[in-house]
């Protein structure tokens, strides 16, 4: 008797209202600069694209050497260059009635810059805000300020009631407790949190005795990263009513299943595809609806959490 096919698992998913066709999205930092490259991403089948996080004002960043590759790791001290909310709108209104999930990164120094920031990523077409508390390497502003619970929570408020899209805030893994910032966050109003930016690092040339990074320190990705993210969504998981974003070191399906069995409702990407290239979203989407047919999941939802027994 012929063994019957396993029907092929649902990867749809939703996320704060928002329906995604798949649940990996592009990360920010990543291809994000330009809508001409969000759109690529969207078109080899990311399920959402977030955006290169945006400021107030144009902003050169650090100056080189800003990465330093390791393997299949990454340092970046990029220092959040862009080019300015204002300019920004050119780049958004190139994914006009493409159907891309457009997710606007922003970052700012305090609570009214978030805000502004936030109404005009929801005036360009932005499905959700992405608030940046948690870049490693910029002064003044991401980890800097979202290390604080009382500052999260703040911020997090001033934009919820600036917008009427979702709101996600990307949390700091460089913390003793990451737990509480993502409380803040769902207390501030947040929709959704992120979990994790980079982490803290850096190399040294020991020939020419000096850090690599001409900050000194970047923030690290890949997947030596992994163990941390998913510990963090793990947490977060326990301790909030709101849906996680997990992302850090994700290469393959079995990544993004532990990550849901974690607690994850969907993740995000950057490391892989700035290595193995846009195909990598049609491969991780076609591999993890396999993994899930050979476990016997049908959906998503039946995978998310069930590791805390």
């Amino acid at each position: 008797m012929r063994k019957s096919t396993p029907a092929e698992a649902d990867i749809g998913a939703k996320l704060a209202g928002i329906e995604l066709r798949n649940p990996i999205m592009l990360a920010s930092g990543i291809l994000g600069e330009t809508g001409e490259l969000l759109l690529a991403a969207h078109r080899a089948g990311a399920g959402a694209v977030v955006t290169k996080s945006i400021g107030l004002d144009p902003r050169d960043g650090n100056k080189n050497p800003t990465i330093h590759q390791s393997g299949r790791c990454m340092l970046n001290s990029m220092g959040l260059p862009n080019p300015g909310i204002k300019e920004f709108s050119k780049e958004m209104k190139v994914l006009e009635g493409s159907g891309a999930v457009v997710i606007g990164s922003i970052f700012g120094a305090k609570t009214q810059d978030f805000a502004s920031l936030a109404k005009k990523m929801e005036d360009y077409g932005a499905s959700a805000i992405e608030l940046n508390l948690s870049c490693p390497h910029a002064r003044g502003y991401g980890a800097e300020i979202g290390s604080n619970p009382a500052t999260v929570r703040n911020i997090t408020a001033g934009v919820a009631a600036s917008v009427d899209i979702p709101v996600f805030a990307k949390l700091t893994p460089n913390t003793r407790d990451i737990a509480s910032l993502g409380l803040a966050a769902e207390e501030g109003g947040a929709s959704a949190v992120v979990a994790i930016n980079t982490i803290k690092a850096m190399a040294i040339d020991p020939r020419i005795r000096k850090p690599v990074l001409s900050n000194k320190y970047g923030g690290l990705s890949g997947p030596a990263v992994k163990p941390v993210g998913l510990r963090c969504v793990y947490e977060l998981y326990e301790a909030l009513s709101i849906p996680i974003i997990g992302v850090g070191g994700i290469s393959d399906a079995t990544d993004i299943a532990e990550y849901m069995m974690a607690g994850a409702s969907a993740v995000q990407v950057g490391t892989v595809v700035q290595s193995c290239g846009l195909e990598v979203f049609s491969k991780l989407n076609e591999s993890l609806k396999a993994f899930m047919s050979e476990e016997g999941f049908k959906n998503l939802s039946q995978m998310r959490g069930i590791a805390h027994g």
